[in-house]
C-alpha cells in the first residue's frame, strides 16, 4: 500500500466538481460550538432565536464553515498534497442550518495554475455550495487552495 496522496494539483482542472458530505447537524454540537465561540443568545436560547430574523435556533455561521471544512478534509483534503489556503473571497450565509439538518457539499473547481514564485506548488481557486437534505443552499463560498505537484519541476 502506497503513501502517495490520492488528490494533487493535476487533479483540480477548471471545471470539475466534487460532491461530498451528508453531515447531521447535531443540536447538542450546535449549543457547544455556539455557547465557545459565537455566544449570541440566536445561537444558543430557543426563545431568542424564535424572535430573531433567524425564526428559530440555528448554527452560528461560523459553526457551518467548520462543519464544511471537515466535509473538506474527510472527503479530499486528508489524502491530497494540500499545503492549506490563502484565504477565502467570498462568504455567504443563504439560509439558517437546523439541529437534524443534513449537509452535503458541492466544489467546482473555478481556475487552477502553477505558482510563478513557488513551481511545485499549484493554486486552485474553488467554490462551494453547501446544500440541506431538501437540495435548499445554505452556505457559499469561494477560495483559493495551495496543492503540491504530482509531478514538481527539478530544481534548477
Amino acid at each position: 500500500m502506497s503513501n502517495t496522496p490520492t488528490y494533487a494539483f493535476e487533479d483540480f482542472q477548471p471545471g470539475r466538481s466534487f460532491e461530498f458530505g451528508q453531515r447531521v447537524v447535531d443540536r447538542e454540537e450546535l449549543l457547544r460550538f455556539a455557547a465557545a465561540y459565537d455566544p449570541q443568545p440566536l445561537h444558543l436560547d430557543e426563545a431568542a432565536a424564535e424572535a430573531s430574523v433567524l425564526a428559530g435556533l440555528s448554527a452560528s455561521g461560523w459553526h457551518t464553515c467548520a462543519m464544511t471544512m471537515r466535509m473538506m478534509c474527510d472527503a479530499y483534503l486528508l489524502d491530497s498534497t494540500s499545503q492549506g489556503s490563502p484565504g477565502i473571497d467570498a462568504l455567504r450565509w443563504l439560509k439558517p442550518v437546523r439541529p437534524g439538518d443534513t449537509l452535503k457539499v458541492r466544489m467546482t473547481v473555478l481556475e487552477a495554475r502553477q505558482s510563478k514564485t513557488r513551481p511545485q506548488i499549484g493554486l486552485v481557486r474553488s467554490g462551494w455550495e453547501v446544500f440541506n437534505q431538501h437540495g435548499e443552499p445554505v452556505m457559499t463560498m469561494e477560495g483559493w487552495g495551495m496543492f503540491g505537484l504530482r509531478q514538481p519541476p527539478a530544481a534548477g
